[in-house]
């Protein structure tokens, strides 16, 4: 019998989640974003989940090649761009479309563009600008010199302007405001022509009834994790993975007795602990501290002890009828996976994306 550890991935509610940020989004398009192996849910699956999506969005060139072997005919757009002018031979073959971000990919297109050109190739770019994230994207002082330089590459067809929002889930951040996010891209793209991409999952949910996109992009929505502002429940957004796994042992200890490495948790009184085949080497978080819920046949309970590499041990005190086998969630559908990202410290994107390749997934 395998270790019955589970990652289930839910097709229907990425379907859902998909379908709820294009009606947020009325008159947009919308990018689907496969980044970091579909955010743990794997390239093909959330391919399949996003069949409707007008675009898929991701950072890496060889998994955009994979997304056309695997039959994906829309466009495809690479969010970090081309990495060297050896990509441009890559998109040309497989008709992706790409960021650009820096003077950089500007040499390089301009350096291949009569090859390109020749054989017929006009990429769609999207221009990113640097509103005050300051990752990528040129200043929007420089911004309509980049465009200029950008339009008039031979190999080069449509040029979309785009941004990155670092705070849409805070309008009033004391020190980035999207407000002023807004207020910098307006004047950076003053009278240039051209499509616009602005909104990430925080602008399509929190800001979409005064951003004006031709192109949405959202990400996180699309998995069923809240981009903050409100849960995820209250977006009406459905979790597009559940980890699951079983009761594997039960101690009775006695009151004083301590649990786990470090002997960091001692029980008050007499208690029931359950024993979890789960740990930090399929993805739960180490850091994760007394308390974090857990739901147990369907009842919430909370974490005691460390978590260790395989396991990790429970609170069965209030569950008499709990025991070995009894079914166990970690996350997602009935325990949001924001509620268990943020009792240890970090976000629902983390978690999702560090799902161990030791744990089997199916779909349900």
């Amino acid at each position: 019998m395998p270790r019955p550890i589970l990652a289930t991935i839910h097709i229907d509610s990425m379907k859902h989640n998909l379908a709820l940020a294009k009606a947020k989004s009325p008159g947009a398009k919308a990018w689907g974003v496969l980044k970091a192996n579909g955010y743990g849910h794997g390239l093909e699956r959330a391919m399949r989940g996003f069949a409707e999506a007008d675009g898929l969005a991701l950072i890496e060139v060889d998994n955009a090649v994979k997304l056309r072997e695997l039959g994906w005919k829309k466009p495809i757009l690479l969010l970090e761009g081309f990495f060297s002018s050896a990509d441009l031979h890559t998109m040309a073959g497989y008709e992706l479309q790409a960021a650009v971000h820096c003077n950089e990919q500007l040499a390089w297109l301009e350096e291949a563009a009569p090859q390109l050109s020749a054989r017929g190739i006009r990429f769609d770019l999207h221009l990113k600008m640097n509103t005050g994230m300051n990752r990528l994207g040129f200043t929007p002082e420089a911004y309509a010199a980049a465009h200029a330089r950008l339009q008039a590459i031979s190999c080069v067809g449509s040029v979309t302007l785009m941004t990155h929002f670092a705070n849409a889930d805070d309008v009033d951040h004391p020190l980035l405001p999207i407000t002023e996010q807004i207020r910098r891209f307006e004047l950076g793209a003053a009278g240039l022509p051209g499509q616009r991409s602005l909104s990430n999952s925080a602008g399509v949910l929190l800001h979409h009834d005064h951003l004006s996109n031709d192109w949405v992009r959202p990400g996180i929505m699309l998995y069923g994790g809240t981009p903050g502002g409100a849960t995820a429940e209250a977006f009406g957004l459905q979790a597009a993975m559940t980890l699951s796994s079983e009761i594997i042992g039960v101690q009775d200890i006695a009151a004083g007795a301590v649990v786990g490495y470090g002997s960091r948790f001692q029980a008050e009184g007499p208690m029931r602990v359950g024993v979890v085949a789960c740990g930090y080497a399929d993805g739960y978080p180490r850091v994760a501290p007394l308390g974090t819920p857990v739901l147990v046949d369907g009842v919430r309970t909370r974490l005691v002890g460390r978590v260790s590499m395989d396991m990790l041990t429970v609170d069965l005190s209030d569950l008499p009828q709990a025991r070995i086998g009894s079914k166990v969630v970690l996350w997602g559908q009935g325990l949001p996976i924001d509620e268990v990202a943020e009792a240890a410290g970090t976000i629902g994107y983390e978690l999702m994306c560090a799902l161990a390749p030791r744990v089997p997934v199916v779909e349900g």
